[in-house]
């Protein structure tokens, strides 16, 4: 069945809790009129959990928003939202007073936001924010505070010592789980999350998802969880709708989108996502850009990135179509789709992609080490300050711990663990931007830094060891200058280190890196300031300017996690392509085994797990990803969200939050979350042997009296 105009609703909801009809917001713009959410329809049934994704900009925010009626001026929102309590008459969310909708915001209808820290007052407790949130309802203070209590415990956080602290006193995992407690203390009806996990490590992320399981249970919610990561949300909803430029173009249960996607943004979008299941010849970025929301394009507004549109799709827009009873897609050729746009995952075999577990990694076993990092050891401690001792004890944190590493020529080496491991500090030391408080490290034999401070007979000058060392930042929008056009920025380390090339030498080789990296036309982009830029295009200008100094080694600080998802395969592509080119090496950072996979495999290295400041595991990428021999490789292999289905065993940790990097646990790190932790784990630190696939785990050796320790985990 064919629907002439995008009214397609949800047509597999029973008993909707909210009704949303035609709902449109609009900004007036110098330009004209910036419409970001575009005459959208949807039924959301009362205590499903509806999963929306799609690229940044898409509108899903802004149909959020919609939601509770809480767009930000000077946006207008037109259409209706209906809300159905469960006893009552329904309610026009639209159409209530400032004072209704006040209440109506956190006692029908709750939202969770995506940066928790900004969310609280830094300056007020934890538990003031709940009086104040109880107080501005009238409810009952002491009552809503046990009410919060038990919520903070079904969230596995201890209620007295989070309500009694500073928002900057927890981690980021505790503070967003104190902002969904937060959400909840009136008992709304629906809960309403925009991007809740994005700035949160994979095994928190998965933590949280588990927990949201059981909170929708023992609360009886409906769920609306937004977010750019189709991976993620697929274990969670039972509907996913697909947004693009601004409206819905695909709905459906989630198995039956993710085995049987019907419109072809769908399908390249499942096709652009780093997973460990597809074989990683298959993951493609999606061509082209999505539209303007000043300029939006006749008929289906995909047909400039699509390889099926014809004159039909130009010059019709498409209604819904009905996929099967409960499944619709917005597009003329859904039916083509499904065979002309192939799934990467149907390459897969049984779920996964193919990998030869006994492969070693010994291409550089030969070789002198570009970089050479031995016992390394970088301590921040508060004791060097003039008052230190005045007001507390100092304090120690031993971000990176007795650490060996060998980074060789034309290497990739990605290096995974939770925020907080150490991988950012061992980074900015491997390219001498982090001086260390133990240990030695060398480039290309040379010591950094005593070539630094003029110690000894100096063999590779600092000058060329800081030339030959570069980074790219996690954020390039705040890496770059957003007062100077690109041409400068990208001028100015060419004016430092080659200062014998003149302006038209520097000119061409900027503009050839332009268009290299494919930003054309080469003389337009590098006329435009940061701003003017996309995000993607912001992080190959910084890629830009670490390459024109030709360098051996470049730190990348999770630099493509401020990425949509679809931009993430395209610039790792574009890092190995300049890899080659360059004979440059890649340290690589970041919280996603999924991209490191990606990066590494493609440049046959090597993936390190981090844990609390040292390296607890290090090999091949399939070894590592198919055969983990530490117990955290494990976790992090089992939280990594997974587009396959498949029966996801309960969390391989016994407790959620990473301890005090102050306090470290004796023994294994690792012990007091191990669930195969026995007493000589906290007696004794295992240690990292030399080997193509190594961890630092007693478990691998058979002999150890590992095996005759009395289990920890027994009385836990």
């Amino acid at each position: 069945m064919y629907t002439e105009s995008h009214q397609q609703s949800g047509s597999s909801v029973v008993d909707p809790i909210l009704e949303v009809r035609n709902a449109s917001v609009t900004f007036d713009m110098d330009r004209g009129e910036s419409r970001v959410l575009d005459e959208t329809n949807m039924d959301i049934d009362r205590e499903e959990v509806l999963g929306i994704v799609g690229e940044s900009g898409s509108g899903k925010s802004m149909f959020a928003s919609a939601l509770l009626d809480a767009v930000v001026q000077p946006g207008r929102l037109s259409g209706s939202v209906r809300y159905h309590p469960e006893d009552g008459e329904p309610v026009d969310v639209t159409s209530l007073p400032e004072d209704q909708l006040k209440s109506f915001r956190w006692e029908h209808i709750s939202m969770v936001f995506q940066g928790a820290m900004s969310s609280f007052n830094p300056t007020t407790t934890i538990e003031t924010h709940f009086k104040e949130t109880l107080l501005a309802h009238d409810t009952d203070v002491e009552e809503g505070l046990e009410h919060a209590r038990e919520i903070l415990s079904d969230l596995y956080l201890e209620p007295d010592r989070v309500l009694n602290s500073y928002p900057h006193e927890l981690s980021g995992g505790m503070t967003q789980r104190a902002l969904i407690a937060l959400s909840l203390v009136l008992e709304p009806e629906v809960l309403v999350m925009d991007e809740p996990t994005a700035a949160l490590d994979l095994l928190m992320q998965r933590s949280i998802l588990e927990l949201l399981k059981d909170l929708k249970s023992k609360y009886d919610l409906t769920l609306v969880f937004i977010t750019h990561d189709l991976a993620l949300i697929s274990e969670l909803a039972d509907r996913l709708a697909v947004m693009y430029a601004f409206d819905f173009i695909e709905i459906g249960p989630t198995e039956d989108l993710l085995d049987h996607a019907a419109h072809p943004y769908t399908r390249a979008l499942l096709n652009a996502v780093p997973n460990l299941e597809a074989p990683i010849d298959r993951m493609e970025p999606i061509d082209g850009a999505a539209p303007d929301p000043v300029n939006v394009p006749e008929g289906c507004r995909y047909h400039p990135r699509c390889p099926l549109a014809d004159s039909t799709c130009r010059e019709s827009d498409p209604g819904f179509y009905d996929a099967t009873d409960t499944h619709d897609v917005a597009c003329h050729h859904w039916e083509t789709a499904q065979t002309e746009i192939p799934l990467s995952l149907d390459d897969g075999q049984d779920g996964e992609a193919s990998a030869d577990v006994s492969a070693t990694w010994s291409d550089h076993q030969d070789e002198d080490p570009l970089v050479s990092m031995e016992s390394i050891e970088v301590h921040f401690g508060d004791d060097d300050g003039p008052l230190s001792g005045y007001f507390s004890e100092s304090e120690t944190v031993r971000a990176v711990d007795d650490v060996d590493l060998n980074i060789y020529e034309n290497d990739v080496v990605a290096l995974v663990g939770e925020s907080g491991c150490g991988k950012t500090t061992l980074g900015k030391t491997a390219v001498g931007l982090q001086r260390p408080t133990g240990g030695s490290i060398t480039y290309r034999g040379q010591d950094i830094w005593d070539a630094k401070d003029g110690n000894g007979d100096v063999s590779v000058p600092f000058t060329d060891i800081r030339r030959a060392l570069q980074i790219i930042h996690q954020d390039p929008g705040s890496a770059l200058n957003p007062y100077h056009r690109v041409h400068t920025t990208l001028a100015e380390p060419l004016k430092r280190w080659y200062p014998k090339l003149d302006k038209q030498e520097r000119k061409a080789r900027i503009y050839g890196m332009l268009k290299t990296v494919g930003i054309t036309p080469a003389e337009d982009y590098a006329q435009r300031y940061p701003h003017q830029l996309s995000g993607g295009e912001q992080q190959r200008i910084a890629l830009i300017r670490a390459l024109l100094m030709n360098p051996d080694l470049i730190l990348a600080d999770e630099a493509i996690s401020a990425l949509d998802v679809s931009l993430r395969v395209e610039t790792m592509d574009l890092m190995l392509e300049l890899q080659d080119r360059f004979d440059t090496s890649f340290l690589f950072i970041s919280h996603d085994l999924s991209n490191a996979r990606y990066l590494a495999e493609k440049a046959d290295g090597r993936i390190g797990i981090m844990y609390l400041g040292e390296l607890v595991e290090i090999g091949p990428v399939e070894q590592i990803l198919q055969n983990p021999k530490h117990p955290y490789t494990k976790a992090l292999r089992w939280a990594t969200p997974n587009l396959v289905e498949e029966d996801r065993t309960e969390m391989p940790m016994r407790t959620i939050d990473i301890p005090d990097p102050v306090d470290p646990p004796s023994g294994c790190r690792f012990h007091t979350r191990c669930p195969e932790a026995r007493e000589v784990c906290a007696e004794q630190t295992p240690t990292l042997e030399t080997s193509d696939h190594c961890a630092s785990c007693f478990r691998t050796d058979d002999s150890h009296e590992y095996w005759d320790s009395p289990s920890l985990t027994d009385d836990t």
